[in-house]
């Protein structure tokens, strides 16, 4: 007897206003490996089309569940009444182990070059990633690749 795959992505990548092509195709590639949903708030860095994009997304992007979306506020019409989102900023106090991520959650990442503002940030539970080297922040790609597989190896139990 095989067990029943629950409907709906496993979870959703969200990039607020990414900036760079490469980075978005590495994130989407992620997320089809994955089976994670990508959401992109624009205004983007970049279109869809540009070379950089598709280089890095290869022929992964097929296999993406992709939503994009005018503005935040548009993103936020779009969350069912139960979303869970969790954004992800050098500036939280708790790590990303520590959340219980479920199936279905929403992780939120900022663009590259400022992250998430305040605005955005302060009202939802943020979630750092560990940077013992120290530096800035990680590239955003790394960052939403360690971030999703954190959270479904929460979800799946590995």
């Amino acid at each position: 007897m095989t067990e029943a795959v629950p409907a709906g992505p496993l979870l959703h990548v969200v990039l607020f206003e990414p900036e760079k092509a490469g980075n978005v195709g590495n994130v989407a590639r992620t997320c089809a490996v994955l089976g994670a949903a990508l959401h992109l708030i624009r205004p983007y860095g970049f279109h869809l089309s540009d070379r950089e994009f598709r280089r890095a997304v290869m022929d992964y992007l097929e296999g993406v569940e992709l939503h994009q979306h005018d503005s935040w506020t548009a993103f936020q019409a779009s969350l069912p009444d139960s979303a869970r989102v969790w954004a992800f900023s050098t500036h939280a106090q708790q790590y990303h182990t520590q959340a219980g991520f479920q199936r279905g959650d929403y992780l939120l990442l900022g663009p590259e070059s400022r992250g998430l503002p305040t605005w955005l940030r302060e009202p939802l539970p943020t979630l750092k990633l560990p940077q013992p080297g120290g530096g800035r922040s990680l590239n955003l790609s790394v960052a939403a690749g360690v971030a999703a597989f954190e959270a479904a190896r929460q979800i799946e139990g590995w």
